[in-house]
């Protein structure tokens, strides 16, 4: 099973958003997934990776809010 990790800016403040993207992967995924991990980052960092490999960053283009966004790019990489 995939497993995902949420890196996130402490000096930026981003605990929040990495623990509702955290929240939204588990609830939306579940036994899909081995775990959601977050770990600690700075200069401005905000990405998701599932197993390893970057699947969204918070400088990708869209409408979504950043978690909806995250949420999006985990499922297409479980698709494949």
């Amino acid at each position: 099973m995939p497993d995902v990790t949420i890196e996130y800016c402490v000096p930026c403040g981003q605990l929040e958003r990495a623990i509702d993207t955290q929240e939204l992967l588990l609830e939306t995924f579940g036994q899909q997934l081995d775990g959601v991990r977050l770990q600690t980052g700075d200069g401005g960092v905000f990405e998701v990776r599932v197993d390893g490999e970057r699947v969204w960053d918070k400088s990708a283009p869209g409408d979504e809010t950043p978690v909806e966004a995250a949420a999006d790019a985990v499922r297409d990489r479980l698709d494949d």
